[in-house]
């Protein structure tokens, strides 16, 4: 078994990432991000993009390599690139969802209408209506929101 390049670049950024967890309400944000490179925790890989968001309702959790987050009714746009996972574009509309993430694995369990694309070291993806499939180093299926996804052979 090896590990791809897209899952090793995400676990070299975030294997001493320190525990952290957050819980919010009704929330809405707006912005763009290009961090200056630096030797620490989700500033080693080059990245810039744009995104707005709003929902009711997001709880996250992180520690190193795994995540956990679950979502109550949202909708957001985002534009990105990034030396890891290459370039995205997508329009989200999701009435919940809940997911975890063990370094090169991600299981969501959802319902959502996403509608966008990405291409890049990860693949390409194409998704319409919540439903789609990435094909690359990067497999994902997605049914209506719900998706699996492997990193790795």
């Amino acid at each position: 078994m090896c590990v791809k390049a897209p899952a090793l670049l995400k676990m070299i950024d975030t294997f001493d990432r320190p525990g952290k967890a957050f819980a919010a309400g009704a929330y809405s944000g707006s912005g763009s991000f290009e961090p200056e490179i630096e030797n620490k925790p989700g500033k080693r890989i080059p990245k810039k993009g744009v995104y707005a968001a709003a929902g009711l309702g997001y709880a996250r959790a992180e520690y190193s390599i795994f995540d956990a987050q679950a979502k109550g009714p949202n909708a957001g746009v985002g534009f990105g690139a990034s030396a890891a996972s290459g370039v995205k574009a997508i329009v989200k509309a999701e009435m919940a969802s809940a997911s975890v993430t063990a370094g090169p694995v991600r299981a969501k369990v959802g319902l959502a209408a996403d509608t966008g694309f990405s291409a890049g070291w990860s693949g390409v993806e194409v998704k319409v209506l919540g439903t789609g499939v990435s094909i690359g180093p990067t497999m994902k299926i997605s049914l209506f929101g719900s998706s699996l996804e492997l990193n790795f052979l």
